[in-house]
């Protein structure tokens, strides 16, 4: 059991051992500088890196300081892949149904899954800077795992084995922009800016029963402005767990120790749990009344992500992000 971040130090951050309740951390310099380095030697890290958290949790250990997520990188804050899965099918067949199309239903069967941006993910609180509202620019909350090296032809029964640790992610998406992409036939690219992560990745075994087949068993609580948007369990309706989600990726190819898989937006069949993106809420709308009335985010709106474990406190961290103006490259 351990709970791991990077602080902002250098392109790869540095790696701290951060305590259960988010309080207190410690530096893992004397395991590994940064969380790739630990990954890649995960065998020989893994034993003294729980030293670490089980002295941080007694109080015993000499030098920690505060936790502060606004120090925090993301735990990878550069990663050699991020292959990001759609593992809620019910979400696509809602968005599919507002604007009419039919659901093929090998989409039930076969996961979707796109390679996304991986050489800069954002901080939990740091910026989104984007250069234009009229993109539509929405939030994704989602599940990732972080997984060790991989073989090519991973069976889905042994995929879990390669779990290293969990987080959550904004997987932000420019709305407006995605309808012109996918016309082209070749994915999403400008239409996929930068993915934040929350401050803290943690073991499976953290989560104790609520992971459970390839699934976390929590509610992820999404805020929009302070408002509460939604809250779905991301266990419920997850059609394809994440040892489906790390077969399907491995399938032709190897994936390399710190590759980063999500989930895709959490979404519930019961639309009393909320959404975790604009896009649902809005394609609720359009099924219920005709036309979509929430907006995509604005600057100045401000989003905050978190899960809670069953006493209330949280997992993860917290992912609390500002939608800024970009002014360019030369700002």
């Amino acid at each position: 059991m351990v709970k791991l971040a990077s602080l902002k130090e250098g392109r790869d951050g540095s790696l701290v051992v951060v305590s259960r309740d988010l309080r207190r951390v410690c530096s893992a310099e004397g395991v590994a500088p940064t969380l790739q380095a630990a990954l890649d030697n995960w065998d020989d890290c893994e034993r003294a890196l729980q030293a670490l958290y089980q002295q941080l949790n007694r109080g015993d250990h000499n030098d920690t300081f505060a936790f502060d997520p606004h120090s925090c990188a993301a735990p990878l804050p550069r990663a050699y892949q991020w292959a990001d899965g759609s593992a809620y099918v019910s979400h696509i067949e809602l968005v599919r149904k507002a604007r009419g199309a039919e659901m093929p239903p090998s989409f039930w069967t076969d996961p979707l899954m796109y390679q996304g941006m991986s050489d800069g993910f954002l901080g939990p609180c740091d910026d989104i800077e984007l250069a234009d509202e009229a993109w539509g620019i929405d939030f994704e909350g989602e599940v990732a795992v972080i997984t060790s090296d991989v073989p090519m032809g991973t069976a889905e029964r042994q995929a879990l084995s390669h779990v290293r640790l969990l987080m959550l992610v904004n997987d932000v998406s420019l709305r407006n922009l995605i309808p012109g992409e996918l016309a082209k036939g070749f994915g999403f690219f400008q239409s996929k800016p930068a993915t934040a992560c929350s401050p803290v990745a943690v073991t499976p075994d953290e989560l104790g029963r609520h992971w459970q087949n390839g699934r976390v068993h929590h509610r992820l609580r999404v805020r929009l402005n302070d408002k509460l948007f939604g809250e779905p369990h991301a266990g419920t309706d997850m059609t394809f767990g994440f040892d489906r989600l790390i077969a399907h990726a491995s399938l032709s190819r190897r994936l390399g120790a710190g590759t980063i898989i999500g989930s895709g937006t959490v979404s519930n069949r019961d639309e009393t749990t909320g959404c975790c993106c604009i896009a649902e809420r809005r394609t609720r709308e359009v099924i219920d009344t005709g036309s979509a009335s929430t907006p995509f985010m604005q600057f100045g709106d401000r989003v905050h992500m978190e899960m809670l474990d069953e006493q209330g406190l949280s997992i993860f961290g917290t992912i609390e992000q500002q939608l800024v103006p970009y002014k360019g490259p030369g700002a």
